[in-house]
């Protein structure tokens, strides 16, 4: 007989639906609105209709399972559910976009994953017309699944210390696949432990005698009939992970194994069939552009893992009601129109705003820059169809800093969120714990998030003698360049705050952190180009450079957005929206004060007054925030979270999936007989019965 909690008991008055609605309406617009907003109402339309189909499958629909279960049970059922989003992306014909929100619904890393977010697109891109016809078409079909093969056990950053060889023997015409050290075994390939047939190999190219470096190739590791690893192929997975454990992790190394000319990816550079010759790419540059949309996306993804994490605990601290406020009791007026003193909801305490406002703040922050990449990465593909790659530095290093920065933030907010909901915040119910564990990577792959400031700030640092060398002009100028022009102009200017109102003024604070940017900029070029500081000596202060641009570009794109359009700065949404920038300026400014203080912009006072600013307006976004989170529309069935559910249902969800425990599954748990009951019965002498039959002490 399972455990049930007795049906007639309901949560303490007022109940959480009622809370979340009053919450609702005090909001000074409608989320709705913020919703089209931000996605349109294309979108909205099209992520709906797949929700439907989603929810309604009978593979696809019911997430329970992801609670109770381990490994072994997690990632069969993961991959029965990567096989039937692929028979629904087939049967409904769905574009790529269609297919990554059935994905983002979902919600689940699965073994198919890098087959269509790396293997497909590496093929698309850099594969011949011949290569796209014999392995892409097959791909589209999974008719071979591939992952992605670059990591190695010794070698994940820098990738051309990779040590995996492809020697090219023009006598057999195959290139030979080596692993010559334990540590060049590829390591952490998602796909490859078990589901992969064919991966993309990053490998040495040999030719001649001569190493040309890393090079993607085509190779098949596992035999179509049976699954069987190929001859000289060790195979398997890796093991259990912190998290991203529906996802087949694995190893590969390679014992002199030949494979066909045909697998080197040639559309860029290739080897001579015959004669073993190698010929160069047209423009080493041309991988970046991918790089900086692949960045792109993933600052897009930060908002959506910030808003999630918010989305929860900014729900639940609506409903939570803890101890009350003196000063400003909580008052509820009920059916009859009586008036009652309640618990205050632990939103209405400043500390709980502290911690959760500047996060929603940070969210809206990435939507904004997100945008503004995507935007500029087009414009970058325009110029480079023409030839024209003056764009290009520039937009790779911000999107290599904001990759960083963003993902970073991202990560501490799904933990910062947790602690804020309390002790339940620990329960996997709450929908927080495996979200982080499975978020968790992004801060290393797609590039570590320290190595990564290395190339924002070399560029920073080369900008800036370029500027003094007076080799940039109007025509070549780039945001990084103007800002650092203008500090140049006058690095002795000083912050012009004087009252709380300058403390709302978005040029203003835009004009600290352009800066505070450039002044870290010339300190790192006179500290390596005068004191001949080394580069390693100077990494702590290229992380502050790299953060301190990106922060910025965080600051000046939000900025742009809610106070430059004069249609959105005069709505409801815009004057929201404009309320939740300021924040972002100030919590951001407040939580670098140290930088802005030492380069001597920001006096004592004017940072005091910051911080009590910041309190304020931390009251004048407590209204919106309930709308603000629910303007990003996640459902239920991607939240996964009783605390975070929609209609405020917290307590009723949380017992109802506790019932589903396992271990309730009975009143005496399994166990009991062999480990329990043989310590209490040694104690039988001393037992008394009574009436009813039931053994006490």
């Amino acid at each position: 007989m399972a455990v049930t909690f007795p049906k007639h008991l309901k949560p303490i008055e007022p109940q959480g639906a009622s809370l979340l609605q009053q919450e609702r309406a005090n909001a000074t617009f409608k989320s709705s609105e913020l919703m089209e907003y931000i996605y349109g109402k294309e979108y909205l339309e099209t992520r709906d209709r797949i929700l439907h189909i989603l929810q309604n499958d009978p593979i696809l629909g019911d997430k329970s399972h992801r609670y109770y279960n381990g490994r072994d049970f997690r990632f069969k059922k993961s991959l029965a559910a990567a096989k039937r989003l692929a028979e629904l992306n087939r049967e409904h014909k769905w574009t790529d976009e269609e297919f990554g929100i059935a994905e983002f619904l979902f919600d689940e890393p699965s073994a198919f994953r890098l087959h269509r977010s790396m293997f497909m697109p590496t093929i698309l891109n850099q594969g011949t017309e011949e290569q796209k016809k014999l392995y892409l078409e097959p791909a589209m079909r999974y008719e071979i699944i591939g992952c992605y093969a670059q990591t190695e056990l010794g070698h994940g950053s820098n990738v051309r210390g990779l040590e995996t060889t492809a020697t090219y023997h023009p006598e057999t015409q195959t290139f030979v696949f080596n692993s010559p050290t334990l540590t060049s075994s590829k390591w952490w390939i998602g796909g490859l432990g078990v589901a992969a047939n064919h991966a993309i190999v990053m490998a040495r190219l040999i030719s001649n005698g001569k190493d040309h470096g890393p090079h993607p190739f085509i190779v098949q590791i596992r035999n179509l009939e049976n699954h069987q690893p190929l001859e000289g192929i060790t195979v398997g997975d890796i093991g259990p992970k912190f998290g991203f454990n529906t996802v087949d992790n694995g190893f590969i190394l390679f014992d002199h194994v030949h494979v066909p000319h045909i697998a080197l990816l040639a559309r860029y550079s290739s080897i001579n069939k015959i004669t073993g010759e190698y010929v160069t790419p047209p423009n080493s540059k041309l991988a970046y552009g991918t790089m900086v949309f692949v960045r792109a996306n993933i600052v897009l993804e930060s908002r959506y893992v910030l808003a999630r994490a918010a989305t929860v605990a900014v729900r639940y601290s609506a409903i939570r009601s803890q101890g009350s406020d003196a000063a400003n009791p909580k008052k509820l007026t009920a059916a009859d129109g009586s008036v009652k003193t309640v618990e205050t909801p632990v939103l209405d305490y400043t500390m709980q705003q502290y911690r959760l406002f500047p996060i929603i703040a940070q969210a809206y922050a990435c939507h904004f820059t997100g945008q503004e990449m995507h935007r500029m990465y087009y414009e970058n593909q325009e110029k480079m169809a023409q030839g024209d790659f003056s764009y290009l530095a520039d937009l790779h290093a911000s999107s290599s800093g904001l990759k960083s920065l963003t993902t970073t933030l991202a990560v501490s907010a799904i933990e910062d969120c947790r602690r804020a909901c309390g002790g339940h915040g620990y329960s996997l119910f709450s929908g927080l714990g495996q979200f982080y564990q499975d978020y968790l990577p992004k801060a290393t792959w797609e590039g570590d998030n320290y190595l990564l400031t290395q190339q924002t700030a070399r560029y920073l640092l080369k900008t800036m003698r370029s500027v003094r060398a007076g080799k940039i002009n109007d025509k070549n100028a780039t945001f990084s360049s103007q800002y650092i022009s203008e500090y140049l102009s006058n690095p002795q200017a000083r912050c012009p705050f004087t009252s709380v109102q300058d403390l709302s003024n978005p040029e203003a604070l835009l004009s600290a952190f352009k800066f505070r940017a450039a002044f870290l900029v010339e300190k790192a070029v006179y500290a390596i180009d005068v004191e001949q500081t080394t580069w390693n000596d100077m990494l702590v202060e290229i992380y502050r450079i790299s953060r301190a641009h990106c922060q910025l570009l965080m600051v000046s794109n939000f900025v742009k957005a809610v106070f430059n359009d004069s249609a959105m700065a005069t709505s409801d949404i815009g004057k929201a929206l404009q309320r939740v920038a300021i924040l972002f300026c100030l919590s951001t400014l407040e939580q670098e004060a140290a930088d802005f203080l030492t380069s001597g912009y920001l006096s004592p006072d004017q940072a005091l007054m910051i911080k009590q600013h910041t309190i304020a307006v931390l009251k004048s976004i407590r209204p919106d925030v309930v709308a603000l989170v629910d303007a990003f529309g996640f459902p239920d069935y991607l939240l996964n979270s009783a605390l975070g559910e929609k209609e405020g249902d917290v307590y009723e969800k949380m017992t109802a999936m506790a019932e589903k425990e396992p271990l309730n599954q009975s009143t005496v748990a399994d166990g009991y007989e062999d480990y329990i009951r043989p310590l209490i019965h040694s104690g039988k002498s001393a037992w008394k019965i009574d009436q009813k039959g039931v053994a006490r002490l």
